[in-house]
This record gives C-alpha cells, structure tokens and sequence, in this order.
C-alpha cells in the first residue's frame, strides 16, 4: 500500500527488525547462524488467512526470527505463493539494492567464519575495503547471501567506535546490525519522507573514492550518503542516491518475491490516536517502492 508521507500524524519510535523474504527459509538460517553469528529466537508457521491479512499474500508461510546482538531479522518463506528469485545481474547502484550492514569487532575474523560457509558471493573486489576520512574511515565489505540479499560486514576504526557499540560484548565477531541502506533516486525527496515518519538526518557525505568502486563493484561511483535515525533504535536507515544510476526504478516487485526485503518499524506511542500495541499493520511503500511496514504487533 503505498501512502503520503505524513501517514496521518503517525510517526515511528524506531526500527524494530529487518524482514527479508526467502525461497528456503530453514535452509537460509543455517546461513546465517553458522556464517554471521545469529541465532534463532522463534519459529511461526502463518495460516493463510493471517499471511493474507498481514502480508497481502494468500496461502500458508513461514517465519524464522533470528537475533543478533539486541537486532533481529526475520526470514518470510511464502510457502504456497512462492515469488520470484532475486534478479540475477543486479548493480549496487540499482534501485532494488538494499542491504543491511553487520558491525564486526574484528574483520580479519569475521572474514574468516564467513569463508568457511558456502553458497555467498562477493560484491567488493580485492576483499574488506578502508574508505576515506570523509566516510568515516570504516572498513566494510558487501556480498550476497545463498539467496542473493545483499550484506554489509563493517568495522568502526578504534578511535571511532560510536557509543553503543562500545557497549556491545559478544562472543563472535559479530556485534549487531547498524543500519539498512536502500538506493534512491533523489536524496531530497526521500529524506522528506522519513523524515515525516520521525526520522532526523544524522549524518551526510558524498562518496567518489576509488576505494568505494571496489566496495561496490561499480566504476566510478558517485554517490550521496545520508544516515537517518530513528529516536528510539540502534539501527538507523542509510540513503544511497548514485549519480548517473538508471532511470528505471528496478521495483518491480511482488511482496512474496526474493528481493521485497521490508523494514518493519515500531510505532511512536504518542502519535497513536489508540493505546499503544493496539492496531494493525500498516503496510507502505517509500517513494522509490521500497517495502516499510509499521507494526502495533508483531508483524
């Protein structure tokens, strides 16, 4: 359901998990348990009318939450409606591109336990890359998951490792997750809109080098970062708008397919005209038809 930007005076308290849709579920989370760190927390199978009511798509599905540090992510396999695969030859300065990035403690690790798991691929070229001072000298690395998701490992510099990060023990490299970026094709346009929902710009800057060519697999790159948070979560939303990226909006996606990754936020309890954890599940789409949802339950 796509929607205005006010969205009625409703406005978000922060962002509550990522939902990422899969062909295979159960065989996903191994993935993700074994090469990230995650674990499972839940696992629910939808009746059909709850996956309608919920999701807009008819028949049975299932559900695999999973837990990384105080971050969760949740795995959607439509097991009746099954969509369409991730498309194959897809560009990080594509539209359909959204990922969301995994804070390591240690790179040279967390590269290591990714390598022993099979079925991903890299995006960055010549392994983890070390932007710029004007990127927040942050050493990242992009590959896809077995199912062709897009992830982010990122490693803060010592010196500048944000506050709850410092505060985040764990037993593998793996801390938590930062943030999910999504291209865009006007920065002013998008950021209106989440702005509308309760979100501040917190952080902007405009990324050229050679060293984020190799982070995205793209020649030349020029691309506009704009971070914005949420009042009340870690995980923030990253704006990417590429100079020169293809008019077509590469958002031709069904809500049961590969690609229709869905960040699903809590509502801010006094912007509710109802008492709080009460309501449905208002499903929307940002300007540039990525999938949000705002959820007075657990959706």
């Amino acid at each position: 359901m796509a929607i205005g930007a006010s969205m009625d005076g409703v406005r978000v308290a922060g962002l509550g998990h990522v939902r990422l849709c899969s062909a295979q579920a159960s065989v996903l989370v191994g993935f993700y348990e074994t090469a990230l760190g995650f674990h499972e927390t839940a696992v629910e199978h939808l009746s059909g009318a709850r996956s309608q009511d919920r999701f807009d798509v008819s028949g049975r599905s299932l559900r695999i939450t999973l837990e990384l540090g105080a971050q969760r992510i949740k795995l959607l396999q439509f097991v009746d409606q099954p969509g369409r695969a991730y498309p194959a030859g897809s560009l990080s300065s594509d539209r359909i591109f959204q990922h969301f990035a995994i804070v390591v403690a240690d790179m040279a690790a967390a590269m290591a336990q990714l390598s022993q798991a099979p079925g991903w691929t890299p995006i960055t070229l010549g392994g983890p890359q070390r932007l710029p001072a004007s990127s927040g000298s942050v050493t990242a690395f992009k590959f896809r998951d077995p199912e062709g998701h897009p992830l982010e490992l990122l490693q803060f510099p010592a010196d500048k490792v944000p506050a709850y990060w410092q505060r985040t023990q764990a037993q593998s490299p793996f801390l938590g997750i930062d943030h999910s970026a999504i291209c865009v094709a006007d920065t002013a346009r998008s950021v209106a809109f989440y702005a509308a929902l309760g979100l501040d710009v917190a952080h902007r800057s405009v990324n050229d080098d050679p060293l984020q060519a190799r982070l995205d697999d793209l020649e030349q790159p020029h691309v506009e970062v704009t971070t914005m948070a949420p009042a009340q979560s870690p995980m923030n939303v990253e704006l990417l708008c590429y100079r020169g990226a293809s008019a077509d909006d590469g958002l031709d996606m069904r809500a049961n397919d590969v690609a229709a990754t869905c960040l699903v936020f809590e509502p801010d309890p006094q912007s509710l005209g109802h008492p709080a954890g009460r309501g449905p599940v208002q499903n929307l789409t940002d300007p540039d038809g990525h999938r949000l949802a705002i959820a007075w339950q657990d959706a």
